[in-house]
């Protein structure tokens, strides 16, 4: 069995040598995405809600092109730039998985790819 490797043009394009996800034997990995709108490269906002929005629908967008959706989502980890925004990301990130949410992590990290406010990635089933 080989990977797939999985690109929407309705999320942001990799920043560097990665895939958007991969799929292997059933699994979606999911690379973090952060808030940038993919049609601009430009973040979608300023604030932590602005972007964490924009997180959520770039994860899905490639869930959705891998053959997955939110409600098949088995792991995530959460990267803040300051975890005094971990209240406002988790209500965003709660709103995507309103029953059985997944396993996951948060972290506050010192820098963010462009430094951006908020990171999200992600693990799923198809």
């Amino acid at each position: 069995m080989s990977a797939q490797i999985i690109h929407s043009d309705n999320a942001p394009k990799a920043l560097g040598p990665y895939s958007q996800a991969v799929v292997y034997n059933g699994i979606v990995y999911c690379s973090g995405q952060i808030g940038l709108n993919p049609q601009t490269g430009e973040f979608a906002g300023t604030t932590v809600s602005e972007q964490a929005e924009q997180v959520m629908k770039n994860l899905e967008a490639v869930l959705t092109e891998a053959g997955s959706s939110f409600s098949k989502v088995i792991k995530c980890t959460i990267f803040l730039a300051d975890m005094g925004d971990f209240a406002t990301v988790n209500e965003i990130y709660g709103r995507h998985f309103p029953v059985n949410p997944p396993a996951r992590e948060t972290v506050a990290v010192k820098t963010l790819p462009k430094n951006s406010l908020v990171e999200i990635g992600c693990i799923a089933y198809i």
